[in-house]
C-alpha cells in the first residue's frame, strides 16, 4: 500500500515501540475501524531477524501475535493507513476475512447474518457461541423496542433469545422492558453497536479478536514489573520512561538529616504526620505534645505546644480533616485540641481506669480509646459516652486503629490482635507466636504491620482471613516499645525505630533491608513517613530530639534557629 503520507512517521514510531516492547519482554480505547485489516494483501518478508516464527533474543515472542498486536494498536490510535501498511508489508492480517465480515454485519445491524457468522469464525466453545448470540440478539431486541416494533421485539425474545437457555435472570429483565421503559444503563446499548463490538471483543478468544489496548497493557505490565523490582523506587510513575529500563538509586530514599527539632525537654516517644502532610505532632515524656508546621520548602517550625497532661504523653491521633488532634496521657486521660489555636476542646476520662490509646472514628464524629480495664470505649465529641466493648478473650487493650468501614483494631492480649466489627460484633484475630509490642495500619486499610518482642516486624493482609505476607528483621528492640510505619511512594517501604539509635528502612515487597540511618544518640522510639511527601521521614528518640530525614540538605536561612528548638543541617549526618 502506497501513499501513506503524514502517517509514515507514525508507523516508524510504532516500529520503534515494538522493538522497545521486545526488550521489555526479554527483561522481565479508541474503537477499531471495522474492516481495518486487509486480508487479501500479498505477503512481504520483513528483515532477516524476523524471518522465523519467533522474535526476540530469548525466542519467547511469537512473530504473528506481535505484529497483530502492533497493528491493533495503530488502528486504535487512529493510524488506519499505517495499520494497513503494516498488514500489507508483513503479510499478517489483523483479522481473518470471516471476522471482518462478522464485524461489518454487527455495525450494519445484520443480526441474523452475524449470528450465523459466529459459527464460521473459528469458535470451538459452544458456550461462547451462545453467549455471543445472546448479546447480539439482545441488541436486536433493544433496537426493535426503540423503533416501537414491540411485537417483533417480543418475537425475538420468545423465539431467538429464550431458546438459547442462557442468563435466565436477564431474560426476565428483558421481558419487563416490553411493558415498562428500560433502565438508563440499557438505553446506552440502543444504537451503540460499537459498544456491542467491545462486549463481544471481551467475550471472544484473543486469537480471533485482539483485546482492545492489548499493547498498552503489555507495556504497562512491563513498567510495573520493573518498578516493583526496583528496591529504591520512591517517585511518581510519570518519571518512568519506555526509552530505557527503569532503575532508581538510593538517592530516592530519605537518608540525610535535614533538620533536628530540639524543643522537647525529655524523651520523645511518638511522632505522627497529619493526613495532608502539612503538620507533624510529637508526644513526649515531658508531659507535652507539640504541633510542628511544614512549610512550602519542607522546613518544620513549632506551631503549638500542647500542655495540660499530668503524666507523659504516649500517643497522638489526627482527626480525619486534620483540624483537631487527640493526645493520650499514660493511663490518664485523652485531650482533644484545636490545631489552629492550640486550645483544649475536651477532656475524656473515666473514673477508676486509665486511658491507654486513642483514635478517631472515620466520620470524625466520635473518638475511641483503649482502657486499662481491658475495654474499648467510644465517646461523642462533647464527652458523652456512647458505648463500650470488651471482647471475650480480651486480656489487655493497647494500640488502637479503625478502618475506613469502622472495624476496630486493637491488641487484645500479649500475642493477639483483635479485629472487631462494630456493627455485627464479629471478632477476628491475628495470632502471633511472640508478644506484640505495637502495630500500624496501612493507608488503604488492607495491611497491618505488627512489631514483636523478638525483634521481628510482621506484615499481615487483613482482607478476609488474616494472612502473614512479609517479615522484616535487623533492628534492635530489647526493653522499650519501638514503633514502625508504612511509607514512601504507594507505601512501598517499611521504616522502624531501633534501640541502637538508628532508623531502619526495608523494601516492603522483597523484605530487603536497604538503609540503617545513624544520627540519633538514644533509642529511636517511633518513625512517621509524610503521607504526601515520599521523601520526608521523621524519627523520635530518647535523645529528646526529632530528626527530619530527606534526600538532600535544605538550603534554609533562619536566624536564631536554636532559640526555637530547631537545628538546620548544612550537610549529611
Amino acid at each position: 500500500m502506497g501513499g501513506v503520507g503524514d502517517e509514515e512517521p507514525a508507523l516508524k514510531r510504532m516500529k520503534f515501540l515494538s522493538k522497545g516492547l521486545v526488550a521489555l519482554s526479554n527483561g522481565s480505547s479508541s474503537k477499531e475501524p471495522v474492516g481495518g485489516s486487509s486480508s487479501g494483501f500479498m505477503a512481504r518478508p520483513l528483515p532477516s531477524e524476523g524471518d522465523g516464527q519467533v522474535i526476540g533474543s530469548r525466542g519467547v515472542i511469537k512473530r504473528e501475535e506481535f505484529v497483530r498486536i502492533i497493528a491493533k494498536a495503530l488502528y486504535s490510535l487512529g493510524y488506519r493507513k499505517s495499520g494497513g501498511q503494516l498488514e500489507e508489508e508483513s503479510g499478517i492480517p489483523l483479522h481473518t476475512s470471516a471476522v471482518n465480515l462478522f464485524m461489518q454485519q454487527i455495525v450494519d445491524g445484520d443480526w441474523d447474518e452475524s449470528v450465523a457468522s459466529l459459527h464460521k469464525i473459528g469458535l470451538e466453545d459452544e458456550s461462547i457461541v451462545k453467549s455471543a448470540s445472546f448479546l447480539i440478539l439482545e441488541q436486536k431486541f433493544f433496537e426493535l423496542l426503540d423503533g416501537e416494533k414491540v411485537m417483533e421485539a417480543l418475537k425475538t425474545l420468545r423465539t431467538e433469545i429464550a431458546p438459547l437457555c442462557t442468563n435466565r435472570s436477564r431474560i426476565h429483565e428483558l421481558t419487563s422492558h416490553i411493558v415498562s421503559p428500560y433502565p438508563k444503563q440499557d438505553t446506552v446499548r440502543v444504537g451503540s453497536r460499537s459498544k456491542l463490538l467491545e462486549e463481544l471483543q471481551k467475550l471472544l478468544p484473543p486469537t480471533i479478536m485482539i483485546p482492545e489496548k492489548r499493547l498498552e497493557h503489555l507495556v504497562e505490565q512491563a513498567l510495573i514489573l520493573q518498578r516493583e523490582a526496583c528496591p529504591f523506587h520512591n517517585s511518581s510513575d510519570k518519571d518512568m520512561s519506555l526509552y530505557s529500563d527503569h532503575h532508581c538509586g538510593k538517592d530516592q530514599i530519605p537518608s540525610r538529616t535535614l533538620q533536628i527539632l530540639e524543643a522537647h525537654d525529655d524523651e520523645v516517644w511518638f511522632v505522627q504526620f497529619s493526613h495532608n502532610g502539612k503538620y507533624l505532632a510529637s508526644a513526649s515524656n515531658d508531659r507535652s505534645a507539640i504541633i510542628w508546621e511544614v512549610d512550602v520548602n519542607g522546613g518544620l517550625s513549632e506551631k503549638r505546644r500542647l500542655s495540660g497532661h499530668q503524666r507523659p504523653v504516649s500517643s497522638v491521633s489526627w482527626s480525619p480533616d486534620d483540624q483537631e488532634l487527640l493526645t493520650c496521657g499514660v493511663e490518664e486521660a485523652i485531650r482533644r485540641w484545636d490545631v489552629s489555636t492550640g486550645k483544649c476542646l475536651q477532656i475524656y476520662a473515666k473514673t477508676g481506669v486509665g486511658l491507654v490509646s486513642c483514635a478517631w472514628f472515620p466520620t470524625g464524629k466520635y473518638i475511641l480509646s483503649g482502657l486499662s480495664d481491658k475495654s474499648i470505649c467510644m465517646w461523642e465529641l462533647d464527652g458523652n459516652e456512647v458505648e463500650s466493648w470488651k471482647g471475650q478473650k480480651t486480656q489487655k487493650i493497647s494500640d488502637l486503629e479503625i478502618t475506613g468501614d469502622g472495624e476496630i483494631i486493637s491488641i487484645c492480649k500479649d500475642n493477639a490482635v483483635l479485629l472487631l466489627n462494630r456493627e455485627t460484633k464479629d471478632e477476628r484475630f491475628i495470632d502471633e507466636y511472640q508478644t506484640i509490642t505495637s502495630f500500624s495500619l496501612s493507608k488503604n486499610n488492607k495491611f497491618l504491620l505488627v512489631s514483636l518482642l523478638n525483634q521481628e516486624i510482621h506484615l499481615w493482609n487483613i482482607e478476609g482471613d488474616p494472612k502473614l505476607v512479609g517479615k522484616y528483621k535487623g533492628h534492635r528492640r530489647t526493653r522499650f516499645i519501638v514503633r514502625s510505619c508504612f511509607g514512601g511512594f504507594k507505601q512501598g517501604f517499611i521504616a522502624s525505630g531501633s534501640e541502637d539509635s538508628q532508623v531502619y528502612i526495608w523494601h516492603r515487597n522483597s523484605g530487603e533491608l536497604i538503609e540503617a540511618l545513624p544520627g540519633h544518640s538514644g533509642a529511636v522510639n517511633c518513625v512517621s513517613w509524610n503521607p504526601t511527601n515520599p521523601h520526608m521521614l521523621a524519627s523520635a528518640s530518647d535523645d529528646r530530639t526529632i530528626r527530619i530525614w530527606g534526600l538532600s540538605c535544605m538550603k534554609v536561612k533562619h536566624q536564631n534557629a536554636h532559640s526555637n528548638g530547631i537545628h538546620y543541617c548544612n550537610g549529611g549526618t
